[in-house]
């Protein structure tokens, strides 16, 4: 890990996270740390945790670059990349070089939200006793998500050989003040990392509210615990982190519409549905999901095309299936993200659904429901048509779950822990492939020699 990569920028707490906040911010920018010197009230901490919420914001990772390069690397004929960045471009194709910039700059713009939860964590002291367990779990919300993030796209799948040998991504729990040889941090092992990730975030969903505003609660934390033991293929785990996030009440299905609409161009509003989202408005934040995948007439470069063969997943009557329109060119666009500053939806209630479905499917359980009622619940929604016991296969679910989740950066992830086959060309890619796995940038090879380059590269 190269820590000049991941020293704090300027912490400036502006739109729709503070909505909540009256007072203005008490705090000066921090270009780098000294905890010491930057850090001296409990106005100081919340205004640096704020600052992490604003950095897993960034473009790069969940303001949209993140979940689109899962769709294009993944992809399988769903779309069409008509753009003219060579970063996103590789990912298409899926040859990935080095030096790819997109590679860089996820990397470390993660390890700077890691480096800032890591700050917020070292100086808990400043916080008034009643806030120290929210803010300490808010904290590993954002640490863990990040990890999960990296080791999954930087290190081998889970169960693709051993998960003890395989190298994931440096693991850093301390802040990170000054760049000199004790920063050069090895990878870790794939294990050690998702360890780390369930251990904050099972701390996390303990010690947070289970409604904290636009910010992260006990159900965020078990909605992306649910999302790493599927990954981890821990059934059991995944459909009861799952189902803990559907029993506990704080959240329910609302019209499809209503979460991504084309007529009335709300796409990105965060609803009952919503489990956690990053807040973008019109002078804070970017929907690169937008910059990306929508026309120009809604602001987009509309660089991705849905190709007309995706359309026929959908029946007629199926809600998800008008969730399309042709541009000015005729082009096909998905309208999830018509909105130019509409709110990016990380976590929604429908995936939970799907979750606990599959894994219940898989472990021969019904924890919390069926997996039938629970996949007939998210198609009902979408007024397609229930299904019997009958039509009930794994491959079944795998679908409603593409189609529900289509476009939202599910897809690389996927296909990797189902062990699908990727045509890329004339080529077919197993789900193993070393193509599937970002290389370690080269910036961060050339500067740490501890980082070891994945194979492949």
């Amino acid at each position: 890990m190269k820590t000049n990569s991941i020293l704090l920028a300027s912490v400036l707490a502006t739109g729709l996270w503070l909505a909540s906040c009256t007072g203005k911010l008490d705090i000066k920018p921090v270009t780098s740390i000294s905890a010491g010197q930057a850090l001296t009230t409990a106005s100081d901490l919340n205004a640096l945790l704020v600052g992490a919420y604003d950095a897993i914001g960034s473009g790069n990772v969940y303001g949209g670059n993140l979940q689109r390069d899962a769709e294009l690397l993944g992809d399988n004929g769903d779309v069409t990349w008509t753009g003219t960045f060579v970063a996103p471009q590789q990912m298409y194709t899926k040859r990935i070089l080095v030096n790819n910039d997109q590679i860089d700059i996820t990397w470390t713009d993660a390890y700077r939200a890691i480096n800032i939860a890591n700050t917020v964590l070292a100086n808990l002291n400043l916080a008034a006793s009643s806030d120290q367990s929210r803010i300490e779990g808010e904290a590993k919300f954002i640490r863990a998500s990040m990890y999960f993030e990296l080791v999954r796209v930087y290190g081998k799948s889970w169960g693709d050989g051993d998960n003890n040998a395989n190298l994931g991504v440096p693991i850093v729990l301390t802040p990170t003040t000054a760049i000199d040889a004790s920063t050069n941090v090895p990878r870790s092992t794939v294990a050690a990392v998702y360890t780390q990730v369930i251990q904050d975030l099972t701390d996390a969903e303990s010690k947070l509210p289970s409604t904290n505003g636009f910010f992260a609660t006990k159900g965020a934390a078990a909605a992306q615990l649910s999302r790493v033991y599927l990954q981890k293929l821990d059934y059991t785990n995944a459909a009861a982190a799952a189902n803990r996030v559907i029993a506990g009440g704080q959240y329910s299905l609302v019209a499809i519409e209503q979460v991504f609409d084309l007529r009335t161009n709300i796409s990105g509003v965060n609803t009952s549905e919503t489990i956690f989202a990053i807040q973008i408005t019109d002078q804070d934040g970017t929907n690169n999901l937008n910059t990306f995948y929508g026309a120009s007439e809604y602001g987009g470069r509309g660089d991705i095309e849905i190709n007309e063969s995706f359309l026929s997943n959908f029946e007629t009557n199926d809600v998800r299936g008008q969730l399309f329109y042709p541009d000015e060119i005729g082009a096909i666009r998905t309208a999830k993200y018509i909105n130019q500053y509409g709110n990016i939806q990380v976590l929604r209630l429908a995936e939970m659904y799907l979750t606990r479905a599959e894994a219940n499917f898989r472990a021969g359980t019904s924890v919390g429901a069926t997996p039938l009622e629970d996949i007939n619940t998210v198609r009902t929604r979408a007024k397609a048509s229930t299904l019997t016991s009958a039509d009930l296969t794994l491959a079944t679910i795998l679908q409603e779950r593409r189609r529900e989740l289509a476009f939202e950066g599910t897809l690389l992830h996927d296909v990797k822990r189902t062990r699908q086959s990727i045509v890329s060309g004339t080529t077919t890619l197993p789900w193993n492939s070393t193509r599937l796995t970002y290389p370690i940038p080269l910036r961060e090879i050339n500067t740490n020699p501890a980082l070891v380059q994945n194979q492949g590269y």
